[in-house]
């Protein structure tokens, strides 16, 4: 399997730091707000390579946290006038279900910041202790970036002062102007936590660093995970700041990999909330069934900016039917978990760098030629159960055709209209069992005023949205 580092830019083959086991920790979300496409995107593409490193054999261990300390968080519940767990459970549980709508997999470690308090202190220590880091009469705590002279060779970047990402305001006493805040001191009457520092709350980037170290890091290992994933605007400063602490505070740097997606666009215009289109992942969940969503948004390979736009996620949609198509026409078939010479294409193109539009080209063309084929004359009996076991591996190696491809061309009809359809359907079936063809006929002419086909099979009648 291969890897494109991003801090070295050079395609590398993956070798685990214990063999046939692979670490992945990725920067999950700060919730105190709805999921947007880039979440969604991240998401997705590190959902992707989990299972294409388990398909390779791997014994994976994902951790993603939450980012439940933040000042977003605070003035957020202060304008709601809420608690913080109540702000941030409601936000964590509707990542949560917008992400299983999507298809991706819960991760194996989930670490909340809040429940990672003491992790973050050692870690500070740590820091003190060594004289990477110092405090000021004001009661902060920051790391000394003149103290590490690897600091900024992840990025491979000059530090500029508009270049600084911090989720607390900067102190005037800092020594350098580069460096970030471990702790914050805070004497208002804001949420606040009691460390040996005093109170206040953490950095943004200690967090992350405390957490694999906590959960993930083995002793004396070279690093401290084998994957480290995000956003491509967590490389500089968050990403870098996170592996000057490691390294600085431990015996080993903080990952063997770094992997960062691409920028989701929406329309040619990079996402933002203060050009109003940070397109909320709730809105799209609304109009389109979110496997279609899962299908675009991983349509185009990780490492590159997305452009979302609609016209594309008709197309993308379009490409999904196909899988359904085909898989309704074999509705009735059992699975088959035969190994086939299509899946081993499909699993060495994913292993190249989750090479996608290779993936999908070889999923087009295995549609396109088993489609032709049945169309023959012929039972094709080991065609199909090839067929069956191929859409099986899309699915659990690509969270594609997941759904009863029924329902899944359902989607977009209320559950009023579905228990009415239900209702008629079953009615038809007994007018034509009485033989009184002429309801039979009204009945499926109502039907047909739902915007609806219908298919009559051997499994019994199934519709359709038009």
């Amino acid at each position: 399997m291969y890897i494109y580092d991003s801090t070295k830019k050079v395609k590398l083959q993956f070798i685990p730091l214990e063999e046939a086991k692979a670490s992945l920790y990725v920067c999950g979300p700060t919730v105190y707000d709805d999921a947007h496409l880039g979440h969604a995107k991240s998401a997705l593409v590190f959902d992707l390579l989990t299972r294409v490193l388990r398909a390779n054999g791997y014994e994976v261990t994902y951790a993603r946290n939450i980012t439940d300390i933040d000042d977003k968080i605070i003035a957020k519940a202060i304008i709601e006038k809420k608690t913080i767990h109540e702000i941030t459970d409601f936000y964590t549980d509707s990542f949560h279900n917008e992400m299983a709508k999507l298809g991706v997999k819960r991760p194996d470690i989930e670490p909340k910041a809040t429940e990672n308090l003491e992790a973050m202190y050692d870690l500070i220590q740590k820091l003190l202790d060594k004289g990477h880091a110092y405090e000021t009469k004001e009661g902060d705590v920051y790391f000394d970036t003149a103290s590490d002279k690897h600091y900024l060779t992840l990025s491979s970047r000059v530090q500029e002062d508009e270049d600084r990402q911090e989720r607390v305001t900067s102190s005037q006493l800092k020594k350098h102007q580069a460096d970030f805040a471990l702790w914050k001191s805070v004497k208002d009457d804001t949420i606040t936590y009691q460390s040996p520092f005093g109170a206040g709350r953490p950095g943004w980037h200690l967090e992350c660093s405390a957490m694999i170290e906590k959960h993930l890091a083995k002793p004396n290992a070279k690093f401290a995970v084998d994957i480290h994933g995000g956003g491509a605007d967590l490389l500089f400063p968050h990403h870098e700041n996170e592996a000057a602490q490691t390294r600085c505070a431990t015996n080993h740097s903080l990952a063997a990999y770094w992997m960062h997606n691409g920028f989701v666009n929406i329309d040619g215009r990079k996402m933002s909330k203060s050009l109003n289109n940070s397109f909320f992942l709730k809105d799209a969940l609304k109009e389109y069934d979110g496997e279609v969503l899962r299908y675009y948004l991983l349509s185009t390979h990780y490492r590159s900016n997305f452009n979302f736009n609609e016209e594309d996620l008709q197309t993308a949609k379009k490409r999904l039917d196909k899988i359904y198509r085909l898989k309704k026409r074999l509705f009735s078939l059992a699975t088959y978990e035969e190994r086939t010479e299509f899946q081993d294409a499909l699993l060495k193109a994913l292993s190249d760098d989750l090479n996608i539009s290779l993936a999908l080209a070889l999923i087009d063309a295995m549609l396109s030629k088993t489609n032709e084929i049945l169309d023959s004359a012929g039972k094709h009996k080991q065609l199909k159960k090839e067929t069956m076991a191929n859409l099986g591996f899309i699915e659990s190696i690509l969270g594609f055709g997941v759904k009863n491809p029924y329902d899944y061309f359902q989607f977009g009809v209320d559950e009023k209209t579905k228990a009415e359809l239900e209702r008629l359907i079953i009615l038809r079936k007994q007018a034509k069992k009485d033989k009184n063809f002429d309801l039979s006929d009204k009945l499926r002419d109502e039907i047909l005023s739902y915007d609806v086909q219908i298919m009559d099979t051997p499994q019994g009648t199934f519709w359709e949205k038009v």
